[in-house]
């Protein structure tokens, strides 16, 4: 389902002052929950996130995977559109979780503190970004996320869809993400 043509400008215009102040790079818009680990992870107090189901994963688990497949691409940028930043209340917080090599790369999120959390979570996902996109216009864009359900069709191109419980270590979505990274090289898009 495509996201009312409306929707698409109100997420854009919600926050007119809320103008990113990285623009115009290239991004990679990064869940964490059924990318970098299984979907199903649970915070419990004074212990902190974990993975719930299945057993023997850990949060986490596919960050330096990550890591290994952005190093060729030094120029590109992390926008976090993980639910997390919501919960956390605080992008350093949340990148503070990642290894070095993907927390240098963090400008930010598709969730900032001047919208309306309520909204911002009614809306699917991809609309999340599509606004974070608006804002923030970078010259080339893809997003990781195990969530595919109500992304505006003007997205779906750029949407890595990851397995839910492997995330980007699924062969076939390693190899995706891959070609798509290399698709995004070249002048066009800022980089060498």
């Amino acid at each position: 389902m495509d996201a009312h043509p409306g929707m698409a400008q109100r997420t854009a215009n919600q926050e007119p002052d809320a103008r990113p102040r990285v623009r115009g790079c290239v991004v990679l818009y990064l869940d964490f929950d059924g990318v970098l680990h299984p979907e199903d992870v649970w915070r419990r107090p004074g212990y902190g996130p974990y993975v719930a189901t299945p057993p023997g994963h850990v949060v986490f688990e596919h960050a330096a995977l990550l890591a290994r497949c952005l190093d060729p691409y030094p120029e590109l940028r992390i926008v976090l559109s993980t639910s997390w930043v919501r919960v956390f209340r605080s992008v350093r917080k949340v990148a503070r979780r990642l290894p070095p090599e993907l927390r240098r790369r963090v400008v930010g999120a598709t969730f900032h503190g001047r919208m309306d959390p309520v909204w911002f979570q009614s809306v699917p996902r991809g609309v999340q970004v599509w606004g974070d996109v608006c804002r923030r216009r970078p010259s080339a864009w893809i997003a990781l996320d195990d969530d595919d359900a109500g992304w505006p069709a003007v997205c779906r191109a750029h949407l890595v869809h990851t397995d839910p419980v492997l995330g980007i270590s699924a062969p076939a979505v390693l190899a995706e993400l891959q070609t798509r990274l290399a698709a995004l090289r070249g002048p066009e898009n800022g980089w060498p």
